[in-house]
């Protein structure tokens, strides 16, 4: 994460430090590989970067230019990755070395840019000018990778001084210098936006594992430089599409969008942007607003944010109706109803932990999007498992189908009261005879337990809520029980054991088979 805020924030001085660090404890072996090498052929390294510098001087001064020309290898993370991305061992790898130039004008750095491609042969496909493109972190500098002596390929960056600032401190950089000059900082707010896009999606996401996947997705993957019809430049997510760039212009026109063009042509609002693409929106004042289906459509949190923030003004009561289906049809496919998850004690954590101050204002907010079905239902599932001890390990464990049904027929009553719901837990099937104690649930009446069964002698089952129960005179019924037979691995075991089960009028709910380390069947 911090290497990743440190490029977008434009620190290079502290991503590399923070890269290297991360590989060299999340991969010890690769790191001191690597640092090892370059240690062991430092001496070779070093006179050929001597050599460049010493080139690179002499025609720089012939053109009058004052320069700092340095030169370096790469840090040890970028050439490790390097290995990875291109399969090449440490030896293969040629283009580790870094040459960099600082002048005093962004003419001067076109200038240099010429002479060095008289110099050197420049390799196809390598150039990069983010002097007239900056990165989204505003870094700047010529980028281009020649063909140096004896074939091995190396890089020149080409910046100036202010330039070579922002590139080694970001915006600590523009900050210290610009600090008390007027009239300066309005281009660099426009730079710094997405900072503020940031704070303000740490405001409306209230899920903070959904903060750091739109923070992956946003700042840490690639950009993609798209152009408006006045020729501005937007950067954008990869992948993002026309409403990205709408919302990225102004929410109100993405909430009026009703199409777009890319490079004079009309395309779908889910086309894929790619960089040097020329951008229309089309909109129109009477649009009724965006659909649900955007919010799956964007890409960049932005959009999305402001999507979800239009549906949670316009449509309130859709929203809390809208949201109250979709808990409902997903509670039922987890297999339990709405409204037995829904207890005041259970769903006060929820409105704190998700900043909402009421039922409705939860169920809205799934509904506009805010909020994902899983995020409520996964707790109040917890909750309610605990309160009722309905462990799936457990049951699993023992072999007991979730399909189970207490027993109509179960004759039970309640110590004072005649009224009161039972059920018999599923966790221990108490049968008429066993020693039984009642716990006292919420919303679910009494549950019936053995005495001896391990769960409600748990230390979650307070004593308090404990009461005595007992079997009625009348015991007969049917009850579901759990039967176990070992015998000798033989063909067709299983089927005289089914038979006998059948002949004596029994029905089977749940079969368990395995054979133990003695060859026995169960």
């Amino acid at each position: 994460i911090y290497a990743p805020l440190a490029d977008r924030l434009g620190i290079s001085t502290f991503k590399w430090e923070f890269e290297d660090l991360a590989l060299k404890y999340l991969e010890p072996e690769a790191y001191f590989d690597v640092a090892h090498k370059l240690n062991s052929t430092r001496q070779e390294r070093e006179e050929y970067i001597q050599n460049i510098v010493a080139v690179l001087k002499e025609k720089v001064a012939a053109l009058g230019i004052p320069a700092e020309i340095e030169g370096r290898p790469k840090h040890i993370y970028s050439i490790y990755k390097k290995m990875k991305n291109k399969a090449k061992t440490f030896e293969e790898l040629y283009d580790i070395i870094a040459v960099r130039v600082i002048v005093p004008s962004v003419k001067d750095c076109y200038a240099v840019l010429g002479t060095v491609h008289t110099v050197w042969r420049p390799l196809p496909m390598r150039f990069k000018d983010y002097i007239a493109v900056p990165k989204a972190n505003m870094y700047q500098s010529l980028h281009t990778t020649l063909v140096g002596i004896d074939g091995k390929p190396f890089e020149v960056q080409i910046r100036t001084e202010e330039m070579h600032r922002t590139a080694e401190y970001g915006i600590a950089a523009h900050w210290k210098y610009k600090e008390g000059i007027s009239g300066q900082t309005t281009g660099l707010d426009a730079k710094l936006s997405w900072l503020r896009e940031l704070m303000e999606w740490q405001n409306d996401m209230r899920d903070p594992k959904e903060f750091m996947e739109a923070l992956k997705i946003n700042f840490f993957s690639d950009t993609v430089f798209v152009f408006t019809p006045k020729g501005d430049v937007k950067d954008l997510t990869k992948g993002s599409t026309p409403l990205d760039f709408a919302y990225g212009v102004h929410s109100q026109i993405g909430n009026r969008c009703v199409g777009a063009k890319v490079n004079g042509r009309i395309v779908p609002l889910n086309y894929e942007l790619k960089t040097g693409d020329i951008v229309e929106v089309l909109t129109n004042p009477q649009s009724k607003g965006p659909s649900r289906d955007w919010i799956d459509m964007v890409k960049t949190a932005q959009a999305r944010s402001k999507i979800r923030a239009w549906f949670k003004k316009e449509q309130r009561e859709e929203n809390e109706e809208k949201g109250r289906e979709i808990l409902e049809k997903e509670a039922k496919r987890k297999g339990y109803e709405l409204s037995d998850l829904l207890q005041s004690e259970w769903l006060k954590p929820l409105y704190k932990r998700f900043s909402v101050n009421s039922l409705g204002d939860m169920m809205a907010a799934v509904g506009y999007g805010g909020l994902t079905p899983n995020q409520i239902l996964l707790r109040l599932i917890e909750a309610y498992k605990k309160e009722n001890k309905i462990e799936e390990d457990f049951l699993e464990q023992k072999q007991v189908a979730k399909k189970f049904r207490p027993s109509k027929n179960a004759t039970v009553t309640v110590k004072g009261y005649s009224d009161m719901v039972v059920h018999l837990a599923k966790c221990c099937n108490p049968l008429p005879g066993d020693d039984i104690i009642g716990y006292i649930t919420r919303g679910r009446g009494v549950s019936v337990h053995r005495t001896d069964c391990s769960n409600i002698n748990d230390t979650d089952f307070p004593p308090d809520r404990r009461i005595e129960v007992s079997w009625t005179a009348d015991e007969t019924g049917r009850y579901d029980v759990e039967v176990q037979v070992e015998g000798d691995d033989r063909a067709g075991i299983f089927m005289d054991i089914s038979q006998m089960l059948y002949s004596l009028g029994y029905s089977f709910l749940n079969i368990n088979a395995k054979r133990n380390e003695k060859n026995k069947t169960f």
